[in-house]
């Protein structure tokens, strides 16, 4: 490697820590690290800050935690100060103006964990899984005012199979982006514009994402449980309770959709197929196989399902 670099980190989730170690470990100049303003979590609600904000403060840098920056000229003069050769972003959860874009000498460069142009967004990962793509990976990309529509320095795919989880997609992309992103820093790969054909958008999830609407198939709410853990959580209701579903596998199965059907375990007819849920949590309980779940909780066959 050349000299070090100039550079500021803009990350908040687990997602962008391997980057920031791999960047740190790498002897590079990080000046600020921006992240999400501690947010109010626990039982306490006490504010916590963000995993990269304690990961940057475990290794001495320091860090920025500003509400919003897009009309914030005092934000903006204050990032143009760092004298930045580049900035790196890995899921940092603000929109940059042009005024940030442009201010360092080789712009801002984005992990993102999709192979662009499918799945530009918030939720790449998880789309992945729910649409139940062949491959993911990431894409190293010089960032532009759209929304992940920037030209493309590198890219790197892994293989998916029926079942992926977005905990297991997650971890693996992480550890990839920070190896692209040393690389991208080092050879200053060629730009490549992003074809125009492929575009896909992967939209901020939300909790009623993870609802499981048995009127469709069963493989299809497999992929919905593969996805949305841990969070949003896959779920149905019963009985005025909201039980989770951590994991499950799709099985042959026939019946008004939501309806328990004879076993082994807690199968669940769907719009076609059926899905058996093998892992479940109750509201305040541990989670439990349902095998354990169905001793104490009565799901005989015929229950209908919300």
């Amino acid at each position: 490697m050349g000299r070090p670099l100039r550079i500021a980190f803009m990350g908040s989730p687990d997602f962008a820590v391997p980057a920031l170690h791999a960047l740190h470990a790498a002897g590079h100049d990080i000046r600020a690290v921006y992240t999400q303003p501690p947010k109010p979590a626990g039982r306490g609600q006490q504010e916590t800050p963000c995993p990269v904000h304690r990961a940057a403060l475990a290794l001495g840098l320091e860090v920025r935690t500003p509400a919003r920056v897009k009309r914030d000229p005092a934000a903006h003069g204050a990032f143009a100060a760092l004298d930045l050769d580049v900035a790196v972003v890995a899921a940092y959860g603000l929109i940059l103006p042009p005024a940030m874009l442009e201010a360092p000498r080789r712009g801002c460069l984005n992990i993102h964990a999709s192979l662009l142009p499918r799945w530009r967004g918030a939720a790449p990962i998880h789309a992945a899984i729910l649409h139940g793509d062949a491959e993911s990976g990431v894409t190293i990309m010089r960032m532009e005012e759209g929304l992940d529509t920037g030209p493309m320095l590198l890219r790197e795919a892994v293989p998916l199979t029926p079942r992926s989880t977005t905990p297991e997609l997650h971890d693996a992309l992480a550890e990839i982006g920070a190896r692209l992103i040393l690389r991208a820093l080092e050879e200053a790969p060629p730009e490549t514009p992003q074809p125009a054909e492929g575009v896909t958008y992967a939209a901020k999830l939300t909790k009623a994402d993870g609802l499981l609407d048995w009127t469709e198939p069963g493989a299809t709410l497999d992929a919905r449980v593969r996805a949305m853990n841990p969070w949003p959580g896959a779920y149905f209701q019963h009985a005025g309770e909201v039980l989770r579903v951590l994991s499950a596998e799709p099985v042959a199965g026939t019946g008004a959709p939501g309806t328990v059907l004879p076993g082994p375990g807690l199968v669940v007819a769907c719009g076609s197929g059926a899905l058996r849920l093998t892992r479940l949590q109750r509201p305040g309980r541990a989670a439990m196989d349902a095998d354990a779940l169905l001793r104490g909780y009565a799901l005989p066959p015929g229950t209908q399902l919300g």
